[in-house]
């Protein structure tokens, strides 16, 4: 993937973020990239980030203002500002107001001024109830136009029987796929070993 306007929008799934950022870098280097956040993810200082400390990287490796309300996101569909949007890490929260058409975050924003447009959204989502609670929502956002999967599997069948992630490392072919208005398959992946 080169040359491409990718927004990528980031949710409070902080546990993933140390996992997302290098992609979001390799990106970076033969695309244009720009941060979209959710205020879960710009204002919480976790244990694995300080938010300041993660917003000054996401600045560093974009080379981009970081998108924080949602004035700056709705922008996004008037000025067409991105050809794929990909929502990584995307939380089981976004993905039920999403599912239900909730508009009350820059990330929500981002994604229905993107589709307003008829441009690709591709989820990556992290959830430890992909397989419970959030399963209906997964659905239903599966059966809409112009988003996509990155594929998932569950991450920890033994621990977390009901948790499920993205497979982070094909989040870029999820993207090329859904420029050309496919989604990647296969969709349902086995759990990785690693």
């Amino acid at each position: 993937m080169t040359n491409q306007s990718i927004g990528i929008c980031i949710t409070g799934s902080f546990c993933t973020f140390s996992k997302v950022l290098p992609y979001i870098e390799g990106l970076a280097k033969t695309n244009s990239v720009t941060a979209v956040l959710s205020p879960a993810s710009a204002e919480t200082d976790t244990r694995f980030f300080l938010a300041d400390d993660f917003k000054t990287r996401l600045t560093e490796i974009t080379g981009h203002h970081l998108m924080t309300t949602i004035t700056e996101a709705e922008q996004i569909g008037p000025k067409k500002l991105f050809d794929v949007l990909l929502v990584a890490p995307c939380t089981g929260n976004t993905m039920a107001k999403l599912a239900h058409n909730i508009t009350d975050t820059p990330v929500l924003m981002a994604i229905k001024s993107q589709l307003r447009n008829e441009r690709p959204v591709v989820l990556a989502f992290s959830t430890n109830d992909a397989l419970g609670g959030a399963a209906a929502n997964i659905g239903a956002l599966m059966n809409r136009r112009n988003i996509y999967f990155v594929p998932f599997s569950q991450d920890d069948p033994s621990a977390k029987p009901r948790s499920a992630a993205a497979h982070f490392d094909r989040m870029e072919a999820a993207m090329d796929a859904a420029l050309l208005g496919n989604q990647l398959q296969p969709i349902l992946l086995a759990p990785k070993t690693d």
